[in-house]
């Protein structure tokens, strides 16, 4: 089977240099004129691809092939792009800067040739003029697999520093398709974790993404980036698809124990008990099937589209929340998912809602699967910055100044509600907050680089951690969170 999506990758030479303006302003010019554009990010932020979202109308994705592995960024991008007429896949750092010492891992360029799709540079030209030629060259020949296919100016200051630059750019024989100024309206504001979340600016969101639009309008040649999108090669792979990759994968092998208790005795014929509960009576369920609730709303923004998806395909209703604003649990929830986040910027407001914070603990007290990361593993400590949280787990977390930042390879070391102990999962970190503890009695990880460490906790049917993971890459664990759910 081969597929031909109509695609771009934006690069550039470093971080900081505007991809993110261009691609979100292209998404947003490109979908003004009736095209559906499909939006996809290079690596595993989660906060541009709110953005990307607000521009195109669609859900944005992530092409990860450190997380996910390089064969699944083809099938997972024609996934995301079904049906649609372009698709624009934002780049990550520099062309080239991937994994640190995995080579080109996980780089720009790696996810361009794995997509067979030509790139467009992002240059700031705000203080060059011909050395532009010799940057530009440099990129468009430094690995031969890649298909640099034009540019775009940013941040040029008049007119006679555009046509400096477009003299010195003849030279290199690379196309210019777009000039942009600065444009004071175009910044969004940043914070310790890059970019404010789009959830969290709302109307100031939409304005910006509405500038960025019009300066790409008025800036960019948009037809003839649509004929240079036109002339990505064909893919040869099918899309991913949840429920056959599902249908495809190992059936998860229960009951799961608790961990630091016996394993309960099954009946023949019947399910294993519930752990001691602090609630009485089973959890009802709503009509449509075993809910999976799944935190989201300003405090918990960061999560891929692909494990919803999965939890569903896998039998669950998934039910959104947020537990800045709702008091309880969605009716009937058998499972909660909370994702990446700021809690740390919210840690009074989440602190206030004490009814959910004990709805939480009480859940987790049933032995219900909780899976948690970052953001989801400070919301279940016992307290965030002096704050009181959700007490599932005897530890506390505060913000601290250095960045943990990297991807990790991960091994797990305590059967969980997600996985087998052995189970191998590559990972991202990214946080300036510690918790101490680091790892309970059973800890959900080993993790390897860039030190050796225990990492997270296990505990009953919890299992919480810093590390954000994809689950595409290993799709039984949420084959096994549903079937958790059921029997728990």
């Amino acid at each position: 089977m081969t597929s031909s999506v109509p695609r771009l990758v934006i690069a550039a030479p470093s971080s900081g240099s505007g991809k993110t303006t261009v691609a979100t302003g292209l998404m947003a010019a490109f979908a003004a004129r009736g095209l559906a554009v499909s939006p996809h990010k290079v690596g595993p932020d989660y906060i541009d691809p709110g953005y990307h979202a607000l521009a195109s109308g669609r859900v944005g994705r992530n092409l990860d092939a450190y997380l996910c592995g390089p064969e699944l960024v083809a099938p997972l991008f024609l996934h995301g792009a079904r049906g649609c007429d372009i698709a624009v896949v934002e780049g990550v750092m520099g062309m080239f800067d991937g994994a640190a010492g995995e080579g080109e891992l996980a780089s720009t360029a790696h996810v361009a040739k794995l997509l067979r799709a030509p790139v467009v540079l992002v240059v700031d030209a705000s203080s060059q003029s011909r050395s532009v030629a010799a940057l530009v060259h440099g990129f468009a020949s430094w690995d031969p697999e890649v298909r640099v296919g034009g540019v775009i100016l940013n941040k040029v200051a008049s007119d006679r520093h555009e046509a400096l630059l477009r003299e010195a750019l003849e030279s290199a024989g690379v196309p210019v398709f777009g000039v942009l100024r600065r444009v004071a309206q175009v910044d969004t504001p940043s914070r310790h974790l890059g970019l404010v979340p789009v959830a969290e600016r709302r109307g100031a969101a939409v304005d910006a993404v509405a500038a960025m639009a019009e300066q790409v309008r008025a800036g960019c040649d948009l037809d003839g980036l649509v004929s240079l999108a036109r002339g990505a090669g064909a893919l040869s792979c099918a899309a991913w698809d949840a429920a056959e990759v599902l249908a495809s994968s190992p059936p998860p092998p229960l009951p799961v124990p608790s961990p630091g208790a016996a394993a309960p005795s099954t009946p023949p014929g019947g399910s294993a008990p519930r752990p001691p509960s602090a609630l009485e009576g089973p959890r009802p369920q709503t009509p449509d099937g075993l809910v999976v609730a799944v935190a989201g709303g300003p405090a918990f923004t960061f999560s891929y589209a692909e494990h919803s998806e999965l939890l569903a395909a896998a039998g669950a209703e998934v039910v959104p929340f947020d537990p800045l604003r709702d008091e309880q649990l969605p009716d009937g929830t058998a499972g909660l998912v909370i994702g990446g986040g700021f809690p740390e910027v919210y840690a009074a407001e989440l602190s206030a809602n004490e009814p959910l914070r004990k709805a939480v603990s009480a859940l987790a007290e049933t032995g219900a699967p909780v899976a948690a990361e970052c953001a989801g593993l400070l919301y279940l400590c016992r307290e965030l910055d002096g704050q009181p949280m959700c007490g599932v787990l005897d530890a506390s977390a505060r913000m601290e100044d250095t960045l943990t930042l990297g991807y990790r390879d991960a091994v797990a070391v305590s059967d969980s509600s997600l996985a087998v102990a052995g189970t191998r999962m590559r990972g991202h970190e990214f946080h300036r907050t510690v918790v101490e503890p680091a790892a309970g009695d059973a800890a959900a990880w080993g993790v390897r680089v860039p030190r050796r460490r225990l990492e997270g906790f296990v505990q009953r049917g919890v299992h919480a951690s810093y590390l954000h993971t994809h689950w595409a890459s290993v799709p039984g664990v949420a084959r096994r969170f549903v079937e958790r759910c059921r029997t728990s």
